[in-house]
C-alpha cells in the first residue's frame, strides 16, 4: 500500500489544496502520518520546498511539489485541481525524478566553534556589517585567490544556479554538467571577476581574512555569524529525488532561463 504525505504553507490556496488532495486522494498529513511514507507532496513554492527537504529528507523518499507560490523552480503546474478524481499511482509512476545531491558547509566561528549543515542551492558567506568583506579563496588546497574584497560570494549547485546565484550575476548551470558555480556578491576588487565553474568534486574553503569586517555564513536559509572560515564540498553518499511532471521538468526549465532576456 503506498502512502502519500501532504505538506502545505500557510497560505490559504495552499491550505485549500492540501484539503483537497486529502478529500479526494487520502493524503496523509505528514506533519501528524504515523505511517512509513512513500511520497511527499508539498504545496507552496521553492521557499516551501527546500525547508521541507530540509525538514524531511532522512526519510529518502521522493518529493513532488505542487507550485501555489510565484517562479516555482523546484515546483510542478497543479494536475489536481479538478473534482474528476485521476489514477494516482499512474502518475506518480510517470513522473520524471531528477537526483540532487546536496552541499556539505563545515563553518568554523571565530571562537573556535564549528558548525554543520546542509545545502541544496547555495552556501554564502556574506558581509554582516556595512564594511565589505576580505575573503581568501581556496580550492583544493591551493591558493586560487589571496583577497577578494566584496560584500561575499557563494557556491552554487546546478539546481540552486537558478536561484541567488542567478540573481547576483552566475552563470545557469544544467542539471548534468557535473559542475559548481563560484559566483561573487558585488565585488570591489578584483572589479571584474565574474567568478568561476568548479568541477563538482572540488573542495572549496572560503576565509576571513580580517576579524574586523565579520562575516556570515548561510547554508540555504541556515544562518551562522561571526564566521572564520568555511569548507564546501558536494556530498556524493548523500541525495534528494524530486519529482516532476514529464510535461515540465526542471531540466526544461533551466534550459529556458538561460534564453530569456
Amino acid at each position: 500500500m503506498v502512502t502519500i504525505a501532504c505538506i502545505a504553507d500557510k497560505r490559504r490556496k495552499s491550505q485549500d489544496l492540501k484539503k483537497h488532495l486529502k478529500t479526494l486522494y487520502d493524503f496523509q498529513d505528514l506533519e501528524t502520518c504515523s505511517k512509513k511514507v512513500n511520497f511527499i507532496v508539498v504545496c507552496g513554492g521553492d521557499g516551501t520546498m527546500l525547508h521541507t527537504i530540509h525538514k524531511y529528507m532522512h526519510l529518502k523518499v521522493p518529493f513532488y511539489g505542487i507550485n501555489t507560490g510565484n517562479v516555482g523552480f523546484l515546483m510542478n503546474e497543479n494536475h489536481f485541481n479538478t473534482k474528476k478524481k485521476i489514477d494516482i499511482q499512474k502518475f506518480f509512476k510517470d513522473l520524471t525524478p531528477i537526483h540532487i545531491h546536496p552541499l556539505n558547509m563545515k563553518a568554523e566561528l571565530n571562537d573556535g566553534t564549528i558548525k554543520d549543515a546542509v545545502a541544496i542551492n547555495e552556501v554564502s558567506i556574506l558581509r554582516s556589517t556595512h564594511q565589505t568583506a576580505h575573503i581568501k579563496i581556496v580550492v583544493n588546497g591551493e591558493i586560487q585567490m589571496p583577497k577578494l574584497i566584496s560584500d561575499g560570494l557563494l557556491l552554487s549547485t546546478p539546481a540552486g544556479s537558478t536561484a541567488y546565484n542567478s540573481s547576483a550575476g552566475g552563470p545557469i548551470i544544467p542539471l548534468r554538467s557535473n559542475v559548481l558555480s563560484l559566483t561573487p556578491i558585488s565585488p570591489f576588487r578584483p572589479r571584474r571577476w565574474k567568478g568561476a565553474l568548479l568541477h563538482e568534486d572540488s573542495k572549496v574553503e572560503f576565509i576571513s581574512l580580517d576579524e574586523s569586517r565579520p562575516v556570515n555564513a548561510v547554508a540555504d536559509f541556515n544562518d551562522f555569524t561571526n564566521i572564520k572560515s568555511i569548507k564546501v564540498n558536494i556530498d556524493k553518499k548523500s541525495s534528494v529525488t524530486l519529482l516532476f511532471n514529464k510535461d515540465t521538468s526542471l531540466e526544461d526549465r533551466i534550459l529556458t532561463e538561460q534564453f530569456l532576456t
